[in-house]
């Protein structure tokens, strides 16, 4: 699941729905060696390349466990929440081992769907070189809940042949974002200057976090929202200043997300976009394609980057399993480094080691840019199970929308929000 991958949490990359509520299967005392190891992947639009990594895995796997069977289910993104809420009520339905997004991470342990493999994780060879950042996102209260699959960052596309007709650079700070964008659509108005998006949260998170705000920090025992902080205010301003008629027309683009938002760059109507490595595969074959090149989205200073959301998509061990050990073997092995790389050569997921990220870019020059970026330094949502609920109201696409095309000024906007947010972390 490519959240963003995500421009809301329940987008492409990477899709966080309403809550799971349920108390959850009891651990499992027994742990049979034997039988049928039941797996949920999440399906794709093309499903052929995963599904032949995923079938060379089983393979491996059943020949080197005498008497077990892995039977692989491809469930639909869509409807996950409430498959999941079925299975984590009645372990006689639910897999031993199942994908799912890493935003949706909180809701599912507060659940009591997925168990603690703190253990088998730190007794793991391989474990040591995640990338400590993505290795967060599959945390809760410090426990390791599941392996981080893939990550998903966000980068700058920009289409090169507009950049050298008009002698202009990308940009070198955030600052110098909107003024460009102006340039170009002023020099082209046939295209958007950059393709933002008002309900692209993930592609607004980063304005945010680069000046030094946040959409909510721990308070005691809850969170508490800092959307309306000085800090947050500036880039939420920064943001949303390019969503007007001089760069990207709020008529246009204020009702999308990031996959509307990618696309008008597909279309050769954007002569920039805030992307993901995972839309690179969509882009060559666009109009775009052999026009355009990628570098880190910059943050508030010249040479620096600007945090990028880690979405991406974990393997877990669901609690109620009766195979514990076995689910555990088959989690390192599709989720180790030879099969991260055979996913990323498949795929284009982007590896959550960072030495394989390293080989990776070594050989694959379009990754660098967000190599570098997951090197820098990436941010998370608020990792409860509440967040689930802001984001099924859209809290935050309503606001940057009110901003964007109802003229609502920053400061009461982010005020509405972080009273909405509010409401729900401390329910």
């Amino acid at each position: 699941m490519r959240f963003a991958v995500i421009a809301a949490v329940c987008s492409v990359a990477l899709a966080a729905c309403a809550p799971v509520t349920s108390s959850g299967p009891a651990a499992q005392t027994g742990d049979e060696k034997t039988g049928q190891l039941r797996v949920w992947l999440f399906d794709e639009v093309n499903r052929a390349p995963k599904e032949e990594v995923v079938k060379e895995a089983v393979a491996e796997f059943q020949a080197a466990h005498s008497g077990v069977t892995v039977d692989v289910q491809y469930i639909q993104v869509a409807t996950r929440a409430e498959r999941f809420k079925a299975a984590f009520s009645d372990p006689k339905s639910a897999p031993d081992v199942a994908e799912f997004g890493n935003t949706d991470l909180a809701g599912y342990v507060a659940a009591g769907g997925f168990a603690d493999i703190s253990k088998e994780v730190s007794d793991w060879a391989d474990a040591k070189d995640f990338v400590p950042a993505v290795l967060d996102t599959a945390k809760v209260e410090g426990k390791v809940y599941g392996l981080p699959w893939y990550v998903g960052v966000r980068a700058l596309y920009y289409r090169t042949d507009v950049f050298t007709e008009l002698g202009v650079q990308p940009p070198k700070t955030l600052d110098e974002i909107a003024p460009l964008a102006r340039r170009i659509r002023a020099a082209k108005p046939d295209l958007l200057g950059i393709s933002a998006g008002g309900k692209y949260t993930f592609g607004m998170l980063p304005f945010v976090w680069a000046n030094g705000g946040d959409l909510a920090a721990v308070a005691g025992a809850k969170y508490a929202a800092k959307i309306d902080s000085a800090e947050s205010r500036k880039g939420v301003a920064a943001y949303t200043e390019l969503l007007a008629d001089d760069i990207c027309p709020p008529s246009q683009c204020a009702a999308n997300g990031g996959d509307a938002s990618v696309e008008a760059f597909r279309a050769g109507k954007a002569a920039m976009v805030i992307g993901g490595d995972f839309n690179r595969k969509s882009v060559d074959a666009s109009a775009a394609a052999g026009k355009y090149a990628v570098v880190p989205l910059p943050g508030t200073t010249a040479g620096s980057i600007a945090p990028a959301f880690a979405g991406g998509n974990l393997l877990g061990v669901m609690k109620g399993t009766e195979r514990r050990t076995l689910a555990n073997q088959f989690l390192q092995l599709l989720g180790g480094k030879q099969y991260q790389r055979k996913m990323f050569q498949a795929m284009g997921n982007l590896p959550t080691f960072a030495d394989v990220q390293a080989d990776v870019a070594k050989n694959d020059a379009f990754e660098q840019p967000f190599i570098k970026t997951l090197e820098a330094g990436t941010r998370f949502v608020p990792i409860t199970s509440t967040w689930a609920k802001i984001d099924a109201q859209a809290v935050i696409p309503t606001m940057l929308q009110q901003i964007a095309a109802e003229g609502v000024d920053v400061e009461t906007a982010t005020k509405t929000a972080a009273e909405s947010m509010n409401a729900v972390f401390t329910s």
